[in-house]
Parts: C-alpha cells; sequence; structure tokens
C-alpha cells in the first residue's frame, strides 16, 4: 500500500513541478520577452525603421562587422533567443553564419552582461566560482579574457560558417536560387520588413 501510495504522490508531483515550472516562465520570461519585443519595436519606430535597417545592414557589409558587432550589439540588447532576429538584416546566404556567431557568443558574454543569457548564468557562475575561491584577481582577468577569446571565437566560426555556406549553396547547384535571394535583398526586401 505505501508503494502505491507513493507512486501516485510522485505521479501527481510531477504534474505539480510542470505546472510550477509552466508559472515560472508565464511570469518570468514571456512577459519579459514581450516587453523587450516592445521596447525594440519602440525604439526601431522612434530612430525610424530605416534608419535602424541601414545601420544594422552597413555592420552586415564588412565581415568583420557582420561577425563580431551585429553579434555583440544583438546578444547584449535583445538577449537569448530573440537576438538571433538581427538575421533578418542580411542576405539569406549569409544568415547561417551570423546565427552561429550569435549563438556562440550567448555565453562569453556572461561575465559583464548576465542578463543577455540569464537561463544558462550557472556555468559561468559555477566555473568563475572556483576561479574567484582561488584569487579575486584571477577572476576580473577571467571574465575579460573570456568576453575577449569568444569574440575571437565568433569572427572564426562566422567567416568558417560563410565559406562553408558558400561551398554548399554551390555544390548543391543552388547558386539561381540565392542569385534571386540577392536580387530581392539589393531591392530592399528585408525578411520581415514592410515592402
Amino acid at each position: 500500500m505505501g508503494f502505491i501510495e507513493w507512486l501516485a504522490e510522485g505521479f501527481i508531483g510531477l504534474f505539480k513541478a510542470a505546472a510550477e515550472s509552466f508559472t515560472g516562465l508565464v511570469t518570468g520570461i514571456l512577459p519579459l520577452l514581450i516587453v523587450l519585443l516592445t521596447a525594440m519595436y519602440a525604439i526601431t519606430t522612434w530612430i525610424g525603421e530605416e534608419r535602424v535597417t541601414r545601420a544594422v545592414q552597413w555592420a552586415g557589409k564588412y565581415a568583420v562587422t557582420r561577425y563580431t558587432i551585429m553579434p555583440i550589439i544583438a546578444v547584449i540588447m535583445l538577449t537569448n533567443p530573440m537576438c538571433y532576429s538581427f538575421g533578418r538584416f542580411l542576405p539569406e546566404r549569409q544568415k547561417p553564419a551570423f546565427y552561429d556567431a550569435a549563438v556562440s557568443f550567448v555565453h562569453p558574454v556572461l561575465p559583464f552582461f548576465p542578463h543577455a543569457n540569464a537561463g544558462e548564468l550557472f556555468v559561468w557562475a559555477g566555473i568563475s566560482a572556483g576561479v574567484a575561491a582561488i584569487d579575486q584577481g584571477a577572476f576580473v582577468r577571467l571574465s575579460a579574457l573570456y568576453f575577449i577569446v569568444g569574440i575571437v571565437v565568433i569572427l572564426i566560426r562566422g567567416l568558417v560558417t560563410e565559406w562553408i555556406t558558400k561551398l554548399l549553396i554551390k555544390r548543391g547547384g543552388h547558386e539561381a536560387r540565392f542569385a534571386e535571394f540577392d536580387e530581392a535583398y539589393a531591392a530592399g526586401h528585408i525578411q520581415g520588413g514592410h515592402e
């Protein structure tokens, strides 16, 4: 009989835990994302969508800024997972590389901007707690190096992924389709934009 009671308590406990997790999402991350989206749309509206688009497209013109400045600003301002939406300002052939750069920066940004990926802050906290216990000065150096190395890594990953994407487009015989995407992009048709 004790086993049946334990099983029944465990069964309902599973659903209670799921409900608590769901409540946490509804009262935590969901309003945060809605407010972030609203704020970013408001800022974009105040500045002007065309100006914002031109500024981000300017950063997207050059590989160095496309895989450093764009992901850094996107991750810090929009946080994870909203930061990937900055890819909408790039041509189709560069979107996979931008995503790779942005997703690779959501951890190195944590020492200075913990809000950017709060759901995985425990990874940085676990590593840094051991270092801080030994030497507080080493903790500061570790934070700075983690951030700087992260920037170097996202640049390398962006460049390599862009090269791989070009190779796959060519091997797959998709040059004509991507030429159409490039023409649409050059004409100002941006994914999710007003046409």
